[in-house]
C-alpha cells in the first residue's frame, strides 16, 4: 500500500496545496524540500499558502488565477472565504493551439456495447417509451398515466384505465391470469416506461416555450428513447406546431413514433386517455420487438457533471473523467462538457483547444452573455459556490470551476453549442448550462447525450429518465458513508492506491457495462427520474 502523502500541489506553478488529510496546528510537513509550519488545525481538502501573500496577491491553483488574498497570509495558514476573493483572467481570444497527445486505445478499440440501434444511426444504452405533456396544465393527465402504466405492468391496481390496460396485456399474453400477465417478464422484457412533467409551457415569456420545446424535442430524439406519449392542453404557448418544429429542426428524417393528443380537440379526459392507453399499448408492443446489438464505443455521447463537489473533487473524480472523456474521443465517441458558470477561470485554455476559432469565440460570447444576465440579476459568479462547497475547500468560484474543467480532459475542443441545441460532432463538446445539477444533467440529456458521468465529493441522488447517471464519489469516506448512491469510488488516487490512469480505464470498463444493460446505476435503482428545465439568467 502507498504512503499516504499528507499534501499535494495540483500544478507546478501552483502556490498552494490541498490537504490531503486533516492537519494540526504546529505539525512541520516537508514539501518539495522545505519545511511547513501548519498555523492552524486545517481540515483535509483545504488549501494551505506555500508561501507568504500580501494583501491582493495572487492566488494561483490549477496553473490558474482562482483568486486574491483579501489580507496578509502567512506560510502554512489555511485559505479560507476571510482571507481570499474570486478573481479570474480576463479573456479576449485565442492566443494558441494547444496541441493534444492522443492516448493509446489499443485495449479499446475493438470493443463494443450492447445498445439499441435506431434508424437515424443513433444507439442508445437504454429503450424508454416516454410520455411528456407540453403544458403544466397536463401534468396532471400524465401522473394518472404513470399511475396505471407503472402499477399495472408490475402489480394489480383497482383503475378503470388500468382495468383497460391489464385487459390487452392479457390478451396480448394469450389469457393469462392477470397477476401472470402483470408479471410476465417476456411480454415487456426490452421497454421501459418513463414520465416526464413540467411547470413550463405557458405563462413566462414565449421564448421560454421555445426554449422548452427544443429541450423536450431532444429528449424524443435521444438514442435512447423508442417513442413518445405528447400530452397538449391546446391553448398554451408551447402549441404542438413549435414541437414539431422542434423536432423537425432536430432531425427532419426522423421515422420514431411519436403520439400526439390534444385534450381541447378531443374533448373528455376519458375520452382522450382512452386512446392515449390503446394507441400507446400498441406502440409499446413494437417497441419492446427492439433488441440489444453490438454496437462500437463510438457511438457512446457521454454527459460530464459534477455536483456537490469538494477539495478533493478536482484532483480525483473529476481528472479521472478526464481520462474517461479523452480515451472516448480517440474513439471516436462524443463527450460533453457544460456548467458554464464552472468554467470561469479556465477559459482561455478552453479557447485556445477549439479546433475551429469561431468555436472559441461562441463560446466567449456565450460566457459574456451568461455573466452579464446574472450580473443584472443581482448576483454574480462569485455567488455559484455552495455552502457546502466553501465547507468542503473550494472558496471560489475559480478554484472551483479550475477543478470542474479537468472533466473535460485535455482533447480538442470540436463545437461550442447553447442550451437546447443537438450535439452531433465527434469528440469533446462545449455545452451552455448552469451549474445546477438537475438543470445541467436534463439538459445534456436533451442534447443527446445517451449515458451522464456525475462526480460528487459531498453526494447528490440525481438521475434521470430516460440515460442512465453513473455516480463517482471523489473520496472513498463519501462512497461508505453513502453507498446506496455512489457506483465508483476514486478515492484510490486520494490515498496513493490507485492512479489516475488506472481508474480512468476502470470507468471505461463499467460505462460499457452499464451501456449493455448489464449492471443498472443506482440513481436507477433509486428510481430518481429528475428534469429540470433552465429558466435562462435566473440559475447558476
Amino acid at each position: 500500500m502507498a504512503t499516504q502523502k499528507k499534501l499535494i500541489k495540483v500544478h507546478p506553478t501552483d502556490n498552494v496545496a490541498v490537504a490531503l488529510v486533516n492537519l494540526s496546528a504546529g505539525e512541520v510537513i516537508n514539501f518539495e524540500g522545505e519545511d511547513i509550519i501548519i498555523k492552524t488545525d486545517v481540515k483535509m481538502k483545504h488549501k494551505i499558502a506555500l508561501s507568504d501573500f500580501a494583501s491582493g496577491e495572487k492566488i494561483i491553483m490549477y496553473g490558474v488565477l482562482v483568486g486574491r488574498a483579501s489580507q496578509t497570509i502567512v506560510k502554512g495558514d489555511v485559505l479560507t472565504i476571510s482571507n481570499v476573493k474570486h478573481e479570474s483572467a480576463k479573456v479576449f481570444e485565442k492566443t494558441e493551439s494547444i496541441g493534444w497527445t492522443v492516448p493509446n486505445i489499443d485495449k479499446w478499440k475493438d470493443r463494443t456495447f450492447d445498445g439499441y440501434h435506431r434508424e437515424d444511426g443513433q444507439v442508445g444504452t437504454e429503450n424508454v417509451w416516454l410520455f411528456f405533456p407540453l403544458v403544466f396544465c397536463e401534468n396532471r393527465n400524465i401522473e394518472i398515466l404513470k399511475d396505471i402504466f407503472e402499477k399495472e405492468l408490475m402489480k394489480p391496481k383497482e383503475n378503470d384505465y388500468q382495468l383497460l390496460l391489464r385487459s390487452l396485456v392479457k390478451s396480448e399474453s394469450g389469457g393469462a391470469s392477470n397477476e401472470a400477465a402483470s408479471n410476465d417478464s417476456n411480454l415487456f422484457n426490452n421497454i421501459e416506461v418513463k414520465f416526464i412533467t413540467h411547470q413550463g409551457g405557458c405563462g413566462g415569456i414565449r421564448q421560454d416555450s421555445h426554449s422548452l420545446a427544443k429541450l423536450l424535442a431532444g429528449y424524443v430524439n435521444n438514442p435512447n428513447v423508442a417513442g413518445a406519449t405528447v400530452l397538449s392542453l391546446g391553448c398554451q404557448n408551447l402549441q404542438i406546431q413549435i414541437f414539431k418544429d422542434a423536432l423537425d429542426e432536430i432531425n427532419p428524417n426522423s421515422k420514431k413514433p411519436v403520439l400526439i393528443y390534444d385534450q381541447q380537440q378531443i374533448g373528455t379526459i376519458e375520452a382522450m386517455l382512452s386512446s392515449v392507453v390503446k394507441d400507446t399499448f400498441e406502440a409499446i408492443k413494437k417497441a419492446n420487438e427492439i433488441q440489444r446489438t453490438p454496437a462500437p464505443l463510438s457511438k457512446l455521447k457521454i454527459g460530464l457533471e459534477c455536483g456537490g463537489s469538494d477539495g478533493f473533487s478536482g484532483i480525483s473524480a473529476n481528472p479521472t473523467l478526464g481520462i474517461t472523456s479523452d480515451l472516448l474521443a480517440a474513439l471516436g465517441g462524443t463527450t460533453i462538457l457544460s456548467e458554464f458558470p464552472e468554467l470561469c477561470g479556465v477559459e482561455q485554455e478552453l479557447v485556445n483547444r477549439c479546433v475551429e476559432d469561431e468555436s472559441g469565440k461562441r463560446f466567449l460570447e456565450l460566457m459574456k452573455w451568461y455573466e452579464k444576465t446574472v450580473v443584472d440579476a443581482g448576483s454574480g459568479f462569485d455567488m455559484n459556490p455552495s455552502p457546502g462547497n466553501i465547507k468542503d475547500g473550494l472558496i471560489t468560484d475559480a478554484m472551483k470551476s479550475a477543478g470542474a474543467a479537468k472533466k473535460g480532459g485535455t482533447s480538442p475542443i470540436v463545437g461550442v453549442s447553447d442550451y437546447g441545441e443537438y450535439i452531433t460532432k465527434p469528440g469533446l463538446n462545449l455545452l451552455c448550462t448552469p451549474g445546477n445539477d438537475v438543470e445541467c444533467t436534463t439538459a445534456m440529456v436533451g442534447s443527446g447525450a445517451n449515458m451522464v458521468l456525475f462526480t460528487t465529493g459531498l453526494g447528490t441522488p440525481t438521475g434521470n429518465p430516460i440515460a442512465p447517471v453513473v455516480k463517482i464519489s471523489s473520496n472513498s469516506e463519501l462512497a461508505a458513508k453513502m453507498s446506496d448512491i455512489i457506483d465508483i469510488d476514486t478515492g484510490g488516487i486520494i490515498t496513493g492506491e490507485k492512479s489516475i490512469e488506472e481508474m480512468g480505464d476502470e470507468m471505461l470498463e463499467f460505462i460499457i457495462n452499464v451501456a449493455s444493460g448489464k449492471i443498472k446505476t443506482k440513481a436507477a435503482i433509486l428510481n430518481q427520474n429528475d428534469f429540470i428545465p433552465w429558466k435562462r439568467g435566473v440559475s447558476l
